[in-house]
């Protein structure tokens, strides 16, 4: 079915407005869930399937079964700190999740109390009747449950393109559905019938049982973990290369399978972007409902948090299957990091400016409003672009949009891009992708830095992400890896990395009204001239 037909569809006169809104969006369903080839899209070509880091030569025996003990052999490496980190990871994250929960609220984002917090305060927060009086909500448990489940069911009903994946060291290839903007376009409707229906219920059923479905999604998570680790040791399991150690606690939080499976129901891909992400602007959009009830209206702050968020989401969801091609899928095991990550860190922290928003309401005035726009539009420019052009450079090499690209040739017969995007740093489309996560804490203002938690984490997410994909190439590229580096030199932004420091420098002066302190002073006046000006006419507008 092409466009024009949905525009001239003729409906029976006796039909509703709600049910020319179904049929709407059940057209448009069908026509999204088309294969590519019979459709037109916008989107960034998928690069073809080709090795991954964990492609090898197959081991098989004389009778052609393959030989999984040579297939996995024991990581000797650790990342995260070894087992000691990952076994804080386990403890203190969702610990930190259950606290952005609790301590920003509608009586302060931290509330003034947590200054005056006693020892048995702690004892009482870690009690049995702490938890059955605040975190044990069987109907919050229910709905994240159901929720997820839900999810899973469109995931295996509707219909999708399937695509195969990279090629795996037991040389085969898996499939997968690409269905989850289907997904989200089914969501919406319903969620337009609903409140048509229902009213707002349901929405602010989200706001109301924060506490509870943020505690669903971390013993969800943990359930998950559990179970991927378990079914890890069962025969004919492909392992990560990375998650083989022998120690419980490190492979159990790193991930041990690669690619978890029921049957042909692939966990690790349907956690990878579905609960994550539809549930936070499932969440996102529960906030705004709640503002508009308790204000009359929605403020210009919490529309561009939704839109710049959702943008975001459905920018991911519309391109699902360039996921396959990220170390998420290729190379990562899947484990509490990715199941936790996915299912409670990223909706029930991400929707963190939201969350604030409706219940400290605020609007931006047009120099805010302007400055805040020009710099997610500038951050999306830089990601999808260049990443864009990385596509596709790798489906097309003598496209016209990328021939001209410069190049540098590898012993391992591939291309490093040296001009172009790839040209000014090593993961330019990072810099675009932190810079829209600034874009969504500003509209907070600067009453509390609590709300540029994800700014910073993020910044700590990406630095670290591009760490572990220099080790990886400088151990797959050898010295053409230090050859790209002398032609490349920056690692993420190209300059010194005064922008860091300068723009963290600025939100801690504006919400604590003080003037900077000296460490941060002297960090950022001795990187470089520009930063020691830009230091200087920071300093000169912070109040004393």
């Amino acid at each position: 079915m092409q466009a024009a037909e949905l525009v001239h569809r003729d409906f029976p006169m006796e039909i509703t407005c709600d049910s020319r809104v179904l049929y709407f969006f059940l057209d448009t369903l069908r026509l999204l869930t088309m294969p590519p080839k019979k459709r037109q899209t916008a989107t960034n070509p998928v690069p073809s399937p080709s090795p991954s880091p964990n492609t090898a030569e197959v081991e098989a025996s004389p009778s052609g079964v393959i030989n999984y003990e040579k297939l996995n052999p024991k990581t000797e490496h650790f990342e995260f700190l070894g087992p000691p980190g990952a076994a804080a990871m386990i403890t203190f994250l969702p610990l930190l999740v259950w606290f952005l929960a609790f301590f920003c609220n509608e009586d302060g984002c931290p509330p003034k109390s947590i200054w005056s917090i006693g020892v048995e305060d702690l004892s009482r927060w870690f009690s049995l009747k702490f938890f059955l009086a605040n975190m044990y909500d069987p109907t919050a448990y229910a709905a994240y449950l159901g929720f997820v489940l839900f999810l899973a069911g469109l995931y295996i009903v509707l219909p999708g393109e399937e695509i195969e994946g990279t090629l795996l060291r037991n040389g085969k290839r898996l499939k997968y559905k690409v269905n989850a903007f289907a997904s989200l376009h089914l969501l919406i409707a319903m969620g337009f019938l609903n409140i048509r229906s229902s009213g707002f219920g349901p929405f602010l059923f989200i706001y109301d049982h924060w506490v509870g479905i943020v505690t669903a999604a971390n013993i969800f998570s943990f359930i998950v973990s559990f179970y991927v680790y378990g079914s890890s040791f069962l025969p004919g399991k492909l392992l990560a290369l990375g998650g083989n150690t022998g120690i419980w606690i490190y492979d159990f939080m790193i991930g041990r399978e690669l690619n978890p499976r029921i049957g042909k129901f692939d966990i690790k891909y349907f956690i990878e972007l579905r609960p994550g992400l539809i549930g936070w602007v499932t969440s996102n959009s529960a906030m705004a409902i709640k503002q508009y009830v308790s204000l009359g209206r929605v403020t210009n702050s919490m529309m561009l948090v939704n839109v710049f968020q959702a943008w975001y989401v459905i920018d991911s969801l519309y391109n699902e299957a360039a996921v396959l091609t990220t170390m998420d899928i290729t190379t990562d095991g899947f484990g509490f990091m990715l199941a936790f990550g996915n299912l409670s860190w990223l909706p029930m922290v991400y929707s963190l400016q939201a969350r604030y928003l409706a219940a400290f309401p605020r609007d931006l005035n047009y120099a805010e409003l302007v400055g805040v726009i020009a710099l997610q539009l500038t951050g999306y420019y830089i990601f999808r672009s260049s990443n864009g052009q990385k596509n596709k450079f790798r489906t097309d090499p003598e496209g016209d949009d990328v021939k001209h690209l410069e190049y540098i040739e590898t012993t391992a017969g591939t291309r490093l891009l040296t001009s172009g995007w790839w040209g000014i740093s090593r993961h330019i489309n990072y810099l675009g992708d932190w810079l829209m996560s600034i874009a969504w804490c500003l509209p907070c203002g600067y009453a509390t830095p609590i709300p540029y938690f994800y700014m910073i984490y993020f910044a700590i997410l990406l630095l670290h992400r591009e760490r572990r994909d220099d080790d990886k190439c400088r151990k797959k590229y050898g010295k053409d890896w230090d050859r790209y580096c002398e032609i490349v030199k920056w690692r993420i932004i190209p300059g010194k990395p005064c922008v860091f420091g300068g723009i963290f420098a600025l939100v801690v002066a504006k919400c604590r009204g003080l003037q900077f302190s000296n460490w941060v002073r002297i960090t950022i006046s001795h990187t470089h001239p520009l930063c020691r000006h830009l230091l200087t006419n920071l300093e000169a507008k912070t109040p004393t």
